[in-house]
């Protein structure tokens, strides 16, 4: 077995299965930790790096669905999950890939379609030396981003939550370009509280000449026009009862019916719904349809706020720096280590988007190379740590030069605990010790690297 093998964790008690299981895998070319007991599992998972898990539901010291509730508690960072069932666990197994899992099979299993799963789910574990990931560097946007090409492979309806300016419209045309079946197709987006209520259900399904004064023509709606691709309804809680229950019927019945028409035209696309609300609280109150709410609450993505995140925070304001340098023209800006700082103290409550303005507003309004902290706040925003200090003080320049350093250094590894340790020439508890001093999220893929 060579050193550079893709490893998987199989977790199955069944000495017939489990060995026929690592006999295919050894010849597939992968390297298999086979554990018989889900307690040998959890100590393995929890220092190892694997590419693929892939385990059974029914173990006889604790269940497969048990298992994974505590990896999920623990916050170890977990490769793709696989769940071997039996038919009567079937709701078992959909319900651990709501919590995250990446897909099941039930017994009998056809094992060459079970190979194709891991291959897939092998091959996007670690994003390739040298590319940017496209939605930040923190564990939870990785997270996101490796469930992404998953997501993809099925049409479930997708709600994704998170305050306004957070990214999740980024979210969802990552996951509608990781479909090749729909990246070529149109991908739409519409803010439901930019509709007047008298308008929306034109825009949403369109009309037909003469429907109504000034219909000179016939357009067609958001959903027509998403056909084959992805449709982005954006605050999907801003959305009026009344148009709730006719999206509710497009969902159920996939064909819409334009203004002032009567023909059903059916609809082939998917559905990604966003919010920065509380549905479920909405539901309670009675301003959100409770039967809505379970149809496009199938699959929820929730990303955190910026300020839970903050390995993201400069990742995003260097690529601001660049894009608008791509898109003018112009030389590209630097940060001064003080506007750094400034920029990891404040709280963000615009999130993303307003992290990208306040980086626009610097390079307009500042003609030198470099961006200070006072350039990329307004009055009265500045971080009050920071603002009656011109350079911050030396403990808070250098704990942020190192947190910095730690985690270019983690991203060049691709997150392996070992290796990055190895290269900066401490041990893997030191540098343990210092992500967990400096808030630094340890990686999804590589937090067990050894």
């Amino acid at each position: 077995m060579s050193a550079g093998q893709t490893r998987l964790c199989l977790v199955e008690d069944d000495e017939i299965m489990g060995e026929s299981l690592c006999d295919r895998f050894e010849l597939e070319g992968y390297a298999c930790d086979w554990h018989k007991t889900a307690a040998s599992a959890l100590a393995s998972l929890g220092r190892k790096e694997y590419a693929v898990a892939i385990s059974d539901i029914r173990l006889p010291d604790l269940s497969g669905d048990a298992m994974f509730a505590r990896l999920l508690e623990s916050g170890a960072a977990l490769p793709p999950f696989i769940f071997i069932t039996g038919f009567g666990s079937i709701d078992t197994a959909v319900s651990l890939l709501k919590q995250g899992a990446a897909d099941y099979v039930t017994k009998p299993f056809d094992l060459d379609l079970m190979m194709e799963k891991i291959r897939a789910l092998a091959a996007s574990a670690r994003p390739s030396p040298g590319i940017k990931p496209g939605l930040g560097l923190s564990a939870a946007m990785r997270r996101i981003a490796d469930m992404l090409p998953r997501l993809a492979l099925h049409a479930s309806t997708i709600l994704i939550m998170g305050e306004s300016g957070v990214g999740k419209e980024k979210v969802a045309l990552e996951l509608h370009n990781s479909d090749p079946k729909s990246a070529a197709k149109p991908f739409i987006a519409v803010n439901c509280g930019a509709i007047t209520e008298s308008l929306m259900e034109a825009e949403l399904f369109g009309y037909e000449k003469g429907a109504y004064t000034g219909a000179d023509r016939t357009k067609r709606g958001v959903f027509e026009q998403a056909d084959g691709g992805t449709l982005f309804l954006d605050e999907i809680g801003e959305m009026p009862l009344a148009m709730q229950v006719k999206l509710l019927r497009v969902i159920q019945e996939r064909s819409i019916v334009r203004v002032g028409g009567e023909a059903p035209i059916p609809v082939n696309l998917r559905l990604v719904c966003a919010t920065h609300r509380n549905l479920k609280q909405m539901v309670e109150q009675g301003t959100f349809r409770e039967d809505l709410f379970y149809r496009i609450n199938v699959i929820q993505l929730r990303i955190p706020p910026l300020r839970e995140r903050k390995e993201d925070i400069l990742w995003f304001a260097d690529l601001f720096l660049e894009q608008y340098a791509a898109r003018h023209g112009v030389k590209k800006k630097f940060l001064h280590p003080n506007a750094e700082l400034a920029l990891l103290d404040y709280p963000w409550p615009g999130n993303v988007r307003e992290l990208k303005h306040a980086i626009e507003r610097a390079y307009i309004l500042n003609n030198n190379e470099t961006l200070m902290a006072e350039n990329l706040f307004e009055d009265g925003l500045f971080p009050t740590s920071l603002a009656a200090v011109p350079e911050a003080d030396l403990s808070q320049y250098l704990q942020a030069c190192e947190r910095r350093y730690i985690v270019n250094a983690l991203n060049h590894h691709q997150w392996h605990m070992g290796n990055t340790a190895t290269a900066l020439g401490i041990s893997r508890k030191n540098l343990w010790e210092k992500t967990k001093k400096l808030e630094i999220q340890a990686d999804i893929k590589g937090i067990n690297g050894d």
